[in-house]
């Protein structure tokens, strides 16, 4: 229970802080309002040409009489539009972020020199860093996909379907929203996409607090675009939690870089073992 309400704390002071850092909170909404303009484009064209799209699709119903072969292809229609914008629910986030990677590293950045105890960012270029962010994207989305499948099955249980499976849908949305959130700021810490799952599930009532809120909130699109800076400075804040920095990393910002002759091996923190200098 503990973990849970400090999750919620992280949302919450996630979205402080760019609330006192105002020109970072308009920095960072400029990737999601563009990730939403070019989604209610593609909506909008999908909404067009979606009766299009089911009069291609049942050529077999041209000679059925009125009102089935208008019935069908409305119905059709509208399973099509239905899709697109569960796909677009489902996969803006991982769009956003990946079209703001530049835009979330600074943010990430920001938020770690402000805290103090910055880590030393790979030296990763960043069209290598998009790759990185597209494959653990990919990585995340086939896992929600396959939680979706489950849990559709489940949905034809009698009462359970109607009432369970829901919840749990929202929370597991919730787990892997936390998952992508955290991925730039633990990136920068060189923890690895699978490792970064197995942190997270070790603290699950710290991922479903900050997570399962904002699914919930994100349901509304502009809610999305102007609760996201605050939530990848949050999501930074609960980075920092779960991969603290090294002493060794806090005193080299302090007193500058070591001399390469005089340097010494710094050790990690005990138990963390992705706290790197």
């Amino acid at each position: 229970m503990r973990d849970l309400v400090a999750g919620t704390k992280y949302l919450i002071e996630g979205q402080k802080w760019v609330g006192r850092h105002g020109r970072w909170w308009g920095f960072g909404m400029l990737p999601a309002l563009l990730a939403l303009v070019g989604y209610v484009v593609a909506l909008a064209f999908l909404g067009a040409w979606s009766l299009d799209l089911a009069d291609w699709a049942t050529p077999f119903a041209d000679h059925w009489s009125s009102p089935w072969r208008g019935l069908l292809r409305d119905t059709l229609a509208a399973l099509f539009f239905g899709g697109g914008l569960l796909f677009s629910l489902l996969t803006f986030t991982a769009v956003t972020l990946l079209v703001g990677q530049p835009f979330y590293e600074a943010l990430c950045a920001k938020v770690d020199e402000t805290e103090g105890g910055a880590p030393t960012p790979p030296d990763t270029p960043l069209w290598r860093e998009l790759l990185i962010a597209v494959r653990d994207s990919v990585y995340v989305l086939v896992r929600v996909a396959a939680f979706g499948v489950a849990l559709f099955a489940c949905g034809f249980i009698p009462v359970v379907g109607q009432t369970v499976v829901p919840v749990l849908g929202f929370l597991v949305s919730g787990f892997f929203l936390t998952v992508e959130l955290t991925a730039v700021a633990l990136q920068r810490r060189r923890v690895p996409q699978p490792e970064r799952i197995r942190l997270l599930r070790a603290r699950l009532g710290l991922a479903l607090g900050f997570g399962t809120p904002l699914v919930l909130a994100f349901l509304v699109p502009l809610v999305t675009v102007l609760a996201m800076p605050g939530a990848v400075a949050g999501a930074t804040l609960l980075a920092r939690d779960l991969v603290p920095t090294a002493p060794e990393e806090e005193k080299e910002e302090e007193q500058g870089p070591a001399s390469d002759f005089s340097a010494t091996p710094a050790r990690p923190v005990p138990g963390n073992p992705y706290a790197t200098p």
